[in-house]
């Protein structure tokens, strides 16, 4: 799990026009998601990954590229169509892209985006940011290759980090009246995290020095990490809430060592309670 951007990769994306006239101020303004990685950088907009950069330059899924030049009507006959051709640039046509990646996320990914949508690292003013998304660490078990968390969140004020899996209430992972099958994937994840503990802070390091250099962030630098999980379970109504939640999983002695943190509606989520869960 590399942190780490070449210089002329850096360079390149600031200078670029997507990025000039884009998605810099969508970034600033929390519609945009960036998340640094090995030499790469992916932009996430409501659940999906809208663009990535790395030395090839930007790159998106031909399923959001697919668009066709607008002249501004909504609608078209037939005969209108032959007359229109597919867009020929990210600038121009940036909307319209951002409008399908939308389209393509699941529920999961969209409640997740709720949250990074709201507290990324580059807004100065929160103690606690969500740091990274989708972080993948190679897996300990023999059959798997990765694993994947959905949330890095860091504390700079206790210069901590807390991995949290969100889970949907329709996920059918976090229900059984034995083991769900999300414990032994919060297991998996904490033996990860304490395997792997200054590999992770030394990346993570790697990670705001990057973040503080190209976007003027303030992030002071990692000491630890918390080695619990927080299993986030979110998309319910209060009847849910009394019934089947209760007894599965906050009554349930099943998830008597685990961080649980719960709430229906995700875009209420104040980082400071989920911090606490």
């Amino acid at each position: 799990m590399k942190r780490n951007l070449e210089e002329n990769i850096k360079t390149n994306l600031v200078i670029s026009d997507l990025w000039i006239n884009r998605i810099k101020q969508d970034c600033i303004d929390q519609k945009i998601f960036c998340a640094i990685r090995n030499n790469q950088l992916d932009f996430y907009h409501k659940g999906s990954r809208l663009f990535n950069f790395s030395s090839n330059g930007f790159k998106t899924h031909i399923k959001y590229a697919s668009v066709i030049e607008s002249n501004g009507n909504n609608y078209l006959t037939q005969d209108e169509l032959k007359q229109y051709k597919l867009a020929a640039d990210f600038i121009s046509n940036y909307e319209r892209i951002k409008e399908n990646c939308s389209n393509y996320s699941g529920v999961e990914a969209k409640g997740v985006s709720e949250i990074y949508h709201r507290h990324s690292f580059m807004d100065r003013d929160k103690e606690i940011v969500v740091l990274d998304i989708e972080i993948s660490i190679e897996a300990i078990d023999a059959d798997k290759s990765q694993d994947r968390i959905d949330i890095l969140l860091y504390n700079a004020d206790e210069r901590k980090l807390k991995f949290v899996e969100a889970k949907h209430y329709s996920n059918s992972e976090i229900w059984s009246k034995e083991d769900a099958k999300v414990i032994n994937q919060i297991k998996r994840y904490e033996s990860q995290i304490q395997l792997k503990k200054n590999e992770i802070v030394a990346e993570y390091n790697n990670y705001i020095e990057i973040a503080n250099s190209m976007f003027s962030c303030k992030l002071p630098l990692i000491t630890d990490i918390e080695e619990k999980v927080t299993l986030l379970v979110f998309g319910f109504d209060r009847d849910q809430q009394k019934g089947r939640l209760k007894e599965l999983i906050t009554n349930n002695e099943k998830f008597k060592d685990f961080r649980v943190y719960t709430k229906g509606n995700v875009s209420d989520i104040k980082l400071s309670q989920l911090w606490k869960a």
